[in-house]
């Protein structure tokens, strides 16, 4: 049934590619591994099934396909306050938190005849998490989510604070834009939804990226939200926002905070029909997906979104219980957030 809506959307076009050649084009891995860049590993090509419809997962998680894919590398962690500053000193880099709202380009995302807020509402900034004391419910966001004038990654909770001792945090507030710009400037990309999903799986097709339960043996493998949400953190995992990288057990094929901690930018543009449109337009494997041509979120239909994978140290089993390789959540291109970076890959050159 969840997926009848879905054909009711606006149908896009879902990029998969049409070579029928099952053979994959991927280096031996004893021929890639001298070459593997630095800070990064080396994920072999392979088939995987994309996708969950189990019971916990959300719809816009299925239907499941087959993808196959060619070989990668991609960053061991998400990209740290200390790589993102060398970006930046290099460049002089603005992030889009940083820079003065444009109201011309804000009211294009809004309804016809909102009116311009006062200019002391459009200072840069961007949304941190700050729950209210008393929550009513769990549907309304904007009890837990606030913007912050003079939030971004160099202030993540706001003008006062700093990342000093932060450096080997996970760069956050970041938007597509600015994960694309350290991406090109470093001489690599932003993975695709399906490389995404793939090396976080490890090889493997769990409910979660180690294995079916959130916690074996009562350890905590990766970062995320325990307690009461959204104010009643009881941290048992040992760290209430962002932990530095490295602070759990990496995956099989050697990354590490694939899930929890922040979520990540793919880039694929967002739609909640997207694995039913790849499903339906491939026969038997779809080879190396790109994801829709375009954007579409039924909520918000003038507003770009990109797919972000992975969860986030706000993640609960109470609410958004997204810390598994299949989920995926849409967010606005020029979004930044105190729980959102991002990783980079970097293409097999043969």
């Amino acid at each position: 049934m969840k997926h009848i809506l879905f054909a009711l959307i606006a149908i896009g076009t879902f990029a998969c590619s049409t070579n029928e050649s099952k053979q994959i084009n991927t280096p031996a891995k004893n021929q890639v591994e001298s070459n593997v860049p630095e800070g990064m590993v080396f994920v072999p090509g392979g088939t995987f099934v994309m996708g969950n419809e189990g019971e916990e997962a959300n719809a816009i998680e299925g239907p499941e396909f087959t993808v196959e894919l060619s070989g990668f590398y991609m960053d061991i962690t998400e990209v740290t306050n200390a790589q993102f500053q060398k970006f930046v000193d290099a460049t002089g880099y603005q992030t889009i938190a940083e820079r003065p709202i444009d109201w011309e380009e804000l009211k294009k995302q809004l309804p016809e005849g909102v009116e311009k807020p006062a200019d002391s509402l459009l200072k840069p900034g961007s949304l941190v998490f700050a729950p209210i004391p008393n929550v009513s419910n769990l549907y309304d966001i904007s009890q837990w989510w606030a913007w912050q004038t003079g939030s971004d990654w160099r202030h993540p909770y706001g003008p006062e604070s700093n990342i000093e001792g932060k450096e080997n945090h996970p760069v956050v507030h970041i938007a597509h834009e600015d994960a694309e710009a350290y991406a090109t400037w470093a001489g690599k990309r932003l993975p695709t939804e399906a490389e995404w999903e793939y090396a976080s799986r490890g090889g493997s097709h769990q409910s979660f990226a180690w294995g079916e339960e959130l916690t074996p043996e009562g350890q905590y493998l990766a970062n995320f939200f325990q307690g009461t949400f959204p104010g009643g953190n009881t941290i048992q995992d040992g760290f209430e926002k962002t932990a530095p990288v490295k602070s759990y057990p990496p995956n099989a094929y050697g990354l590490y905070d694939m899930i929890g901690n922040v979520w990540e930018w793919t880039s694929d543009w967002f739609r909640p029909d997207s694995h039913l449109q790849a499903k339906s337009q491939t026969i038997t494997i779809c080879r190396n997906p790109k994801g829709p041509e375009s954007s579409f979120d039924p909520q918000e239909p003038q507003v770009p979104k990109r797919v972000i994978k992975g969860g986030s140290f706000l993640c609960s089993d109470q609410y958004c219980s997204n810390y598994r390789p299949s989920a995926r959540m849409a967010t606005a291109i020029d979004s930044g957030q105190e729980h959102l970076g991002f990783r980079c890959v970097q293409d097999v050159v043969n």
